[in-house]
């Protein structure tokens, strides 16, 4: 198999039809259906159920798009890693956190990252849920990971747990909380909530501060769409828990913000598959590592020679 046949492969794959794809990927559409061809007849069966407007994978094409998204990313960093020798003068960093990361660490750690290599062509995705942010490292649809827990639920993918972020309760302006000095895990179980839905880190760090009272929390509204929870606290719909410096942004646009006592700490990870790393992933982590010194390295966390312990 060639790189252009699995390249088109998955192009149609993610578009949906072979036009869609030929335009997105800047090509002739007979030359996309002859590659696609040539590939079908290496296998010795078809990939693609052709429908009236589109297409479907048929099973052979299900079975395909993880390694071929593999290939892809091997292919990646088989480049990457002659441009490492030349300085890391480019190269891709493809990043997929949980949104309240992306925002805090992740902002930060990629200022860093890119005030030292800003030649580096960063992508980042942010799904709420965490099982969508592993799955997407497990298949190759990313190199790294971050998600807002430090317990083991990324098995045996190879990770760093992040520094620790303090929780705030966050609640209307003119909300009857607000003049109080913090929040007690008691006064957080009897407050109205604003959360996304379940699985986002959102709402795991609500129940599990108000699962310590052995309740559960009330939810007024559940939104999809982490952008819309301030707005929807600040017009009085209820409080939420953000962290410190989401928190710190709600309070500006006139938002109560109250310590909790208890501290509520959350600590976030940063993983990705075992092996060799791409010199721009690799780099980043040794970043993250050096911010994070002394959180924790899992012990299959060694990226190999191309990784940042081989530096």
């Amino acid at each position: 198999m060639e790189r252009r046949e699995l390249e088109y492969f998955l192009a149609i794959a993610e578009h949906g039809s072979f036009t869609a794809a030929a335009a997105a990927l800047h090509v002739a559409q007979p030359s996309l259906s002859h590659a696609i061809g040539s590939l079908e007849s290496k296998l010795g069966g078809r990939v693609f159920h052709r429908l009236a407007h589109g297409v479907s994978l048929t099973p052979a094409g299900q079975a395909l798009v993880a390694p071929a998204r593999q290939v892809m990313r091997d292919l990646s960093t088989a480049t990457d890693s002659v441009r490492q020798v030349l300085g890391l003068a480019g190269g891709r960093l493809d990043i997929v956190a949980q949104t309240t990361l992306a925002v805090d660490p992740l902002a930060g750690m990629v200022g860093d990252f890119l005030a030292e290599h800003p030649d580096v062509a960063v992508h980042i995705t942010d799904p709420e849920l965490g099982t969508d942010v592993t799955s997407a490292v497990r298949a190759g649809e990313c190199e790294l990971g971050m998600i807002d827990t430090a317990e083991s639920a990324v098995g045996d993918l190879a990770s760093i747990v992040l520094r620790g972020r303090e929780i705030h309760a966050v609640l209307p302006p003119n909300s009857a909380e607000s003049g109080k000095a913090r929040l007690t895990p008691a006064e957080l179980s009897a407050l109205d909530w604003v959360t996304t839905p379940r699985g986002t880190a959102t709402r795991e760090v609500i129940e599990s501060a108000v699962g310590a009272q052995g309740q559960r929390p009330r939810v007024v509204v559940e939104t999809a769409h982490q952008a819309m929870v301030v707005p929807l606290v600040l017009a009085g719909a209820g409080a939420t828990l953000l962290p410190g410096s989401m928190a710190r942004e709600a309070a500006e646009r006139g938002a109560a913000v109250l310590p909790l006592r208890p501290r509520l700490i959350r600590r976030g990870t940063l993983f990705w598959r075992p092996g060799p790393l791409s010199p721009a992933a690799a780099e980043f982590v040794r970043i993250v590592e050096s911010r994070t010194s002394g959180c924790g390295r899992s012990p299959s966390s060694d990226p190999g020679e191309g990784g940042p312990e081989g530096r």
